[in-house]
């Protein structure tokens, strides 16, 4: 399976990875915990069906130390035991800022105010900007067929 885009070779796709990279340096250097970071990208990734992204993060996490269960849990989190109250606050708010446009009300105020209880502003400012950069990510992967099951974790930097 071929991409319909060369993302990595074409000159504006190139230009604007260099400028969304960037954005995602400043969420990975954040407070927002390494772990809760990578279980918000494959919830997000899951649910878009990006397979790209799919694989790239679920290879990162078990790079990092992630156990196999957690990562075989992440998309039945809610009945999964193995999840802080911290981390299923984050999944929560992931899922329901994945699927605004299936949400008539977007994010709830329960959701918000539940992980609230659990990262401080800065954290927060974090996984808001990580759900959206993940969707970026997982929209244009999806868009152009990105195939994927080639990622090695570090491949990219």
């Amino acid at each position: 399976m071929e991409p319909r885009l060369n993302l990595f070779e074409n000159s504006v796709s190139a230009r604007f990875f260099r400028y969304i990279n960037s954005a995602g340096k400043v969420i990975s250097d954040s407070a927002l915990p390494s772990a809760t970071q990578e279980l918000v990208k494959i919830r997000a990734s899951q649910i878009n069906g990006c397979g790209f992204c799919t694989d790239m993060h679920t290879k990162d996490a078990a790079h990092a130390g992630e156990t196999a269960q957690r990562l075989h849990l992440v998309a039945a989190w809610r009945e999964a035991k193995v999840f802080t109250e911290a981390e299923r606050a984050a999944l929560e708010l992931v899922e329901q800022g994945t699927r605004i446009a299936d949400a008539a009300g977007g994010v709830t105020d329960e959701a918000w105010e539940n992980a609230a209880k659990h990262y401080d502003e800065d954290q927060l400012a974090a996984l808001v900007s990580l759900i959206a950069l993940i969707n970026a990510y997982n929209r244009v992967n999806v868009i152009v067929q990105q195939p994927a099951g080639d990622y090695v974790p570090g491949m990219f930097g």
